[in-house]
């Protein structure tokens, strides 16, 4: 892997906290931050996708109890039930993913992709927002399975780069008429079988390209990651419940109406 300084790696992990699960693409974000420090070679974009882990923990922290009660209430209908939602939510994605990780990672991870795909990911906020679903479930525990794969399907347009995972699934949840709430705690319980199979496969996949000296720049990704990512979702839960989506949307329109440019006057 290109040799990150510690600066570097803290400011991916930082970006990456901040923005993995805000319906403003960290992933795009990444990209971005990589194309303007020109680092934006194989092994930088397995150092981003490794320091998700980082954010992971961090639902997994705040959530610990939630986890731990389906561990030991597995017999449990509505235990059940939310494991069920957890994988038909999950299904669709992994399935695209695997067979389309290499053309896409190949293809569309690039800031004219990032730019468009946040300029429509924030008309489609606004339009959503416009319309105002009906609440037709209120908490996660209520969410029908048919709910929960169709918060799955809508995460599969997370597979291109700036649409954002988090938006995909909250904005997806909140439009089928899951309240904010719900949907935002709904999302962060999907990243983690999500974010653990597509870092698992990363790494799996670039697994030669690693070597022992990557490790400090991967602990200080992590780190900065975990930490900041703790903060926002913290934030994000309060935020969501009292305000809507649309300061998010003018500024993924923002920046990507400033990516473009810069795409375009790069390619001129």
């Amino acid at each position: 892997m290109s040799g990150l300084s510690p600066l570097q790696a803290a400011l991916f992990g930082l970006v990456e906290g901040v923005t993995e699960f805000l319906p403003i693409s960290s992933t795009g974000h990444l990209i971005l931050l990589g194309g303007a420090l020109e680092l934006d070679d194989e092994g930088t974009k397995t150092f981003e996708v490794v320091i998700q882990l980082g954010a992971i923990l961090a639902v997994v922290w705040l959530y610990r109890a939630r986890f731990l009660d389906v561990v030991r209430r597995a017999a449990d209908p509505s235990t059940r039930r939310f494991v069920l939602n957890l994988a038909l939510a999950f299904l669709p994605a992994a399935v695209l993913g695997f067979l389309f990780h290499q053309a896409i990672k190949a293809h569309l991870f690039r800031p004219l992709t990032v730019a468009l795909a946040l300029i429509l990911g924030g008309v489609a906020i606004l339009l959503i927002e416009a319309r105002r679903p009906r609440t037709r479930v209120a908490e996660v525990q209520g969410l029908p399975p048919s709910l929960a794969l169709g918060i799955g399907l809508a995460q599969c347009l997370a597979l291109v780069p700036g649409v954002s995972r988090s938006g995909a699934t909250i904005l997806g949840g909140y439009a089928l008429g899951v309240s904010r709430t719900a949907a935002t705690e709904f999302s962060f319980f999907l990243a983690v079988p999500t974010m653990l199979c597509a870092t698992g496969y990363d790494l799996f996949a670039n697994r030669a390209a690693l070597s022992a000296s990557d490790l400090p720049a991967f602990l200080v990704g992590f780190a900065v990651a975990f930490v900041s990512a703790l903060l926002v979702v913290r934030a994000l839960v309060r935020f969501v419940a009292r305000n809507t989506f649309r300061s998010f949307a003018w500024y993924r329109i923002a920046l990507g109406l400033v990516t473009l440019w810069w795409s375009l006057a790069q390619a001129s």
